[in-house]
């Protein structure tokens, strides 16, 4: 599992993390909200190793991250972007491909996982075509189904990490593509998504990190943490917090 101690992040002379100390669980579904500036891209850049910690550890099966040999961490941990840039003119099935690069699984087995990753991401149709060729929000699902096909089909163990992977996306595939994400922690493998939504977050998430100025605010459940006055100081929002009525998780309104 992925661990966090006493995590903080410095970019210059300014620490935009600190007095973070998360755990993220085999089967559960985290999601990180805060206000722009908040320190969810760094925290996720913190976790896959890419922003070095200012201070703490993160450690991945309690070994410290950065004492994992390359093709042994991916194979463990996979990490989807803000934003995934390729100007190579391949095909939706080899950019999925890439995926499966830490794994020496054969050729036929990869072209399986692929399909199942492309299936699972709703981006099926897209074979065949150019990456080049695709919108915005297309790309964004043939880079989920290749994150998805790096750990493919997820276990315990693993770690799923995303940055805003509904950015780009409209309201149907904002969902599927949240599905997909909650089947894949469903499978045993511990998923960290960073989101914008409130009520996206409160529909597909086990828990809820609530970052304010680089620090946490509130970690707990959607209930706990989606409450009228912690969105109001963090977020400076008025709203009113009813219950879904078919599937009792908090719905978000703006007052």
């Amino acid at each position: 599992m992925l661990r966090a101690r006493n995590l903080a992040v410095q970019r210059g002379p300014c620490t935009v993390l600190a007095d973070v100390d998360l755990q993220l669980h085999p089967g559960e579904v985290l999601g990180v909200l805060g206000p722009n500036g908040a320190g969810k891209s760094s925290l996720l850049g913190a976790l896959c190793g890419e922003l070095k910690a200012a201070r703490g550890e993160v450690s991945l099966a309690g070994l410290p991250l950065a004492e994992w040999p390359g093709p042994a961490r991916a194979r463990r941990l996979a990490v989807l972007p803000q934003s995934s840039t390729l100007s190579f003119s391949f095909a939706v099935e080899q950019v999925v491909g890439l995926g499966r690069l830490p794994h020496a699984s054969g050729r036929q087995r990869d072209d399986e996982i692929v399909g199942e990753a492309l299936r699972a991401a709703d981006a099926a149709h897209l074979a065949g075509r150019s990456y080049l060729a695709l919108s915005g929000g297309e790309r964004q699902r043939v880079h989920l189904a290749r994150v998805l096909a790096q750990l493919w089909p997820g276990a315990a163990g693993q770690t799923l990490l995303l940055d805003e992977p509904t950015s780009m996306l409209d309201p149907l595939h904002q969902h599927t593509t949240l599905q997909a994400v909650r089947e894949f922690a469903g499978r045993g493998a511990a998923v960290l998504v960073i989101l914008h939504d409130l009520n996206l977050a409160a529909r597909y998430c086990d828990r809820i990190l609530l970052l304010q100025h680089g620090r946490p605010h509130a970690l707990g459940t959607p209930d706990e943490v989606l409450n009228a006055a912690g969105l109001e100081a963090v977020f400076g929002l008025q709203v009113l917090i009813q219950r879904h009525p078919e599937r009792g998780h908090p719905l978000i309104v703006a007052r």
